[in-house]
């Protein structure tokens, strides 16, 4: 095989493996856009919420002797948790007050926030290098005391402040708010420095005709097109999907139906949540590295790619995801790393300028 294909080969397999990666959190915009019409740039910071508790997780069972592939599963499973909670909690509490549906929280409420503050904070303690029995439970007992403090404090806001609809510009600029507020929130529990995952799988490297893929991009690929597939059928063949889709269509209409559109939109914020956690996971494992602002960084291309496929499409989003993927990498192999942003940043404009609904989007009226 001549050297010029073993590259561009090469070069497609790593663009495709990033680029899954991206769509995953493509797809997390992709659907709260189509349901809600609301940018949630807040999603950035649940991926990179993800990563930190798999690290922390990793840690945990990598340290006790688990093999890897449970202590990958392990770290899949509380990613995805810690992410659902915190997802229905950024719409319980900064979005859905700005909606008009706001209620009290119930105790319910209450207790699962109170146990997300008792985990984050154990999880500060293990990031901060404190592995004993005594740190951890006294971290835990801060953890809830302080959550329980949170939590009435937002039960007295929501019966004190009343709900009603906002305009959309304020949702916009609540969701970068949020964004900022988990930025700095993740800056303060596990510091500013980047923290470097144990290496979880095994360094396994396939080779044929000068082109190798390592176990890490079969993993990444295999979790990612089966996440994708499942979505999909999820949205196109269940009631659940169809239920989903009416309320994108119109969400009066479908309340009117008898479907519960309050549900509905909780149920798509679990579902990205839960995308944007294993997106965190496997970005930790690729890059071994991460920090406070890798949400931030893949959040933009994630939504660059959402834009570029189609914005509420879910197709789109996966198509825009692998192609930015593609051309990223294609553009650091042949011409420069340092440019790649640039590429793809340019044909992202190139396609607003020339079809702004993305390459699979479609011109829709605006909801009423």
């Amino acid at each position: 095989m001549e050297p010029s294909i073993q590259q561009f080969i090469q070069q497609l397999v790593n663009g495709l493996t990033l680029g899954s990666m991206y769509a995953l959190i493509a797809l997390g915009y992709t659907m709260v856009y189509g349901i809600l019409e609301l940018i949630n740039f807040a999603h950035g910071e649940v991926v990179m919420v993800g990563a930190y508790t798999a690290l922390g997780v990793l840690v945990i069972t990598l340290g006790a002797g688990l093999p890897w592939g449970l202590a990958f599963t392990l770290a899949l499973v509380g990613a995805v948790l810690v992410c659902c909670l915190l997802g229905v909690g950024i719409e319980r509490l900064a979005y859905r007050p700005l909606l008009g549906e706001a209620k009290p929280l119930n105790l319910l409420e209450l207790a699962v926030l109170t146990g997300v503050g008792g985990g984050v904070w154990v999880l500060y303690t293990l990031l901060r290098g404190t592995y004993s029995p005594i740190a951890i439970a006294q971290g835990l007992g801060v953890g809830v005391i302080g959550a329980a403090a949170l939590g009435g404090l937002f039960w007295w806001l929501s019966q004190a402040i009343p709900s009603r609809k906002a305009p959309k510009l304020s949702l916009l600029i609540t969701a970068l708010g949020m964004s900022i507020f988990l930025q700095n929130a993740v800056r303060l529990i596990a510091g500013s420095r980047d923290q470097v995952l144990p290496q979880v799988l095994p360094a396994i490297t396939w080779r044929s005709n000068g082109i190798q893929i390592t176990l890490t991009q079969v993993l990444i690929l295999g979790v990612s097109v089966f996440l994708m597939a499942a979505l999909t059928f999820l949205i196109q063949k269940t009631r659940l999907g169809k239920a989903m889709r009416a309320t994108a269509q119109d969400m009066q209409a479908a309340q009117l139906m008898g479907i519960n559109t309050e549900q509905i939109v909780v149920i798509t914020f679990i579902l990205g949540s839960s995308l944007g956690a294993v997106a965190g996971v496997l970005f930790g494992v690729f890059f071994q590295t991460i920090n406070f602002f890798i949400g931030f960084q893949a959040g933009l291309k994630a939504f660059t790619a959402a834009v570029l496929g189609g914005i509420g499409n879910i197709p789109g989003a996966m198509l825009g995801g692998l192609l930015l993927g593609v051309i990223e990498s294609l553009g650091a192999g042949y011409l420069s790393s340092e440019w790649k942003d640039v590429f793809a940043f340019t044909i992202l404009v190139g396609v607003l300028l020339f079809r702004p609904s993305g390459l699979l989007g479609e011109n829709v009226p605006d909801k009423v």
